[in-house]
């Protein structure tokens, strides 16, 4: 590990104990209603000097050093008991959906933390949605079949993350109990121009509906892309079109209309 890393890790470590770290919320939209029907918990880390710091700095160092266990442990949690608060002050009812680390998957425990902050927030398991990328699960198809089980056991949902990013296995795929597939950032983003990235997007949302599969977009920033995605039959979608990861308080009002617009594009 670089002296760079091992300030950071020793920062990061500081700020957990601190509660320093943050979650914040970005709205998942049903593509057809504008209906928001979730949202992602995403962690944040505003450093007490040096400001916000990138989640694509901190997270790797985190899964370096272990402290992805207790950095995901608290995701989790915030995110059940956030969407048990929306709903007992009366808000639509919505899903909440939470990234899962190879290392937080491989873990011995991993299955009894996700039961056990199900209740403690005293939350529905189908208001979950745990997403993994398919490499997590392909490390180890077997043991990753069997937790997937566990957990769908449980009453949780299961996406597969970033979709299209590796080199997809379908015959495993067909083995997966799983619920979603998310179609990877760079492939949307290019799903309005002619290309091979936009003909992996249009695919995965063909794969999903042959599937029996829902599946999201992720990265959605414009328009057009909006258009060729409800013109294809994608379920849902999130970005910065619809709105940017917000504090809890922040998207409370949002979450009170049920509904985004994008009557102008995002710059």
């Amino acid at each position: 590990m670089t002296r760079h890393a091992a300030e950071l890790e020793r920062e990061l470590r500081l700020a957990l104990t601190r509660r320093e770290v943050q979650v914040h919320f970005q709205p998942q939209v049903a593509l057809a209603s504008g209906r928001i029907v979730g949202v992602e918990a995403l962690v944040r880390w505003p450093h007490r000097d040096r400001g916000w710091i990138s989640p694509a700095q901190f997270i790797p160092v985190a899964e370096d050093s272990n402290l992805i266990h207790p950095l995901g442990e608290f995701v989790l949690a915030q995110g059940c008991r956030q969407i048990r608060a929306w709903e007992r002050a009366g808000l639509p009812a919505l899903r909440v959906a939470i990234n899962v680390s190879a290392r937080q998957f491989g873990s011995a425990g991993f299955v009894r933390s996700v039961a056990g902050a199900l209740r403690v927030a005293a939350l529905d398991p189908g208001r979950v949605q745990l997403e993994l990328t398919q490499g997590v699960l392909l490390e180890s198809p077997d043991r990753g079949i069997a937790v997937l089980k566990q957990l769908k056991a449980i009453g949780v949902k299961i996406a597969i993350d970033d979709f299209g990013a590796d080199r997809p296995s379908l015959t495993e795929l067909r083995r997966l109990p799983i619920d979603c597939l998310k179609i990877d950032r760079p492939f949307v983003q290019r799903i309005a121009e002619e290309g091979q990235d936009a003909a992996i997007a249009l695919g995965v949302i063909s794969l999903a509906q042959g599937l029996a599969l829902n599946v999201i977009a992720e990265g959605v920033e414009t328009l057009e892309q909006l258009e060729v995605l409800l013109s294809q039959g994608c379920d849902e979608g999130q970005g910065k079109l619809f709105c940017e990861p917000l504090p809890a308080d922040a998207l409370g009002p949002l979450l009170a209309s049920g509904h985004v617009s994008v009557a102008r594009e995002v710059s």
